[in-house]
């Protein structure tokens, strides 16, 4: 069984309604326009955390869990740290002192250690005058006589001779040589310093002679303030020599 007078009154019913459609579309619009902006990427907006979590940062994590099942394991904070340099009796870390750090009322490092005075030079003594007198005999034996001479105080004047004379007293001498004994004491007088170097001589001449001769030399230094360095050295001030057979 149809029903035809329902038809007409369907149609009126969505002619009435129909404004009403049109205005919810308009009324809906802004919101489709703005749902669809939203649905758009955009910039992330300022704010919030630099850590990139929203608001307090997250806890930490829980503690681990000791052997004991439902024990919490709590961290001392005044338990020493394993395994530092200090810790260890055999490991010694030297730290330099720092400049101004010392207690007060204590005194500076001394640098005598590091920087010690500058030594004196050492005074030439008995050995160095024993030198003296077998430089004098290799002097004359290699025909240096004017070094020989030079080798008494007074720069040869001692002697008793002139360079002259003293060269021509050895000129029958071919052959000479010493032996020098233990040196005596060094002593002082008057500004000088004087010791005596026993000796014993040979020489032997033109003619084939071997003579010997036994005695000493005393020799002379200056030590007066002002003193040049020739007359700080030993210089032959006196010879007293015999023949022997």
């Amino acid at each position: 069984m149809s029903r035809p007078p329902l038809l007409p009154l369907t149609l009126a019913a969505c002619l009435l309604l129909l404004p009403a459609c049109d205005r919810d579309a308009s009324d809906r619009a802004p919101d489709d326009t703005a749902a669809g902006v939203a649905t758009l990427p955009r910039p992330e907006a300022n704010g919030g955390s630099v850590t990139g979590f929203d608001g307090d940062a997250p806890p930490p994590p829980p503690p681990p869990a000791s052997a004991d099942a439902g024990d919490a394991v709590v961290a001392d904070p005044e338990a020493p740290v394993a395994n530092l340099p200090g810790d260890d009796p055999d490991f010694a870390l030297e730290v330099p002192p720092v400049a101004g750090s010392e207690p007060e009322g204590m005194p500076p490092p001394s640098t005598a250690a590091t920087n010690p005075a500058p030594a004196a030079p050492a005074e030439p003594g008995a050995a160095e005058a024993a030198a003296v007198v077998r430089n004098y005999y290799g002097a004359i034996n290699a025909g240096q006589h004017a070094r020989a001479y030079g080798m008494w105080s007074d720069g040869g004047r001692a002697s008793g001779q002139t360079a002259d004379q003293f060269a021509r007293g050895f000129g029958d001498t071919t052959r000479v040589s010493v032996s020098t004994g233990e040196p005596g004491r060094v002593e002082g007088a008057a500004g000088s310093r004087y010791v005596t170097i026993p000796v014993a001589v040979e020489a032997v001449h033109a003619d084939g002679s071997v003579h010997h001769y036994d005695g000493s030399y005393t020799l002379r230094r200056a030590v007066v303030d002002g003193a040049s360095a020739e007359q700080r050295q030993w210089r032959i001030s006196d010879a007293d020599l015999r023949e022997v057979e």
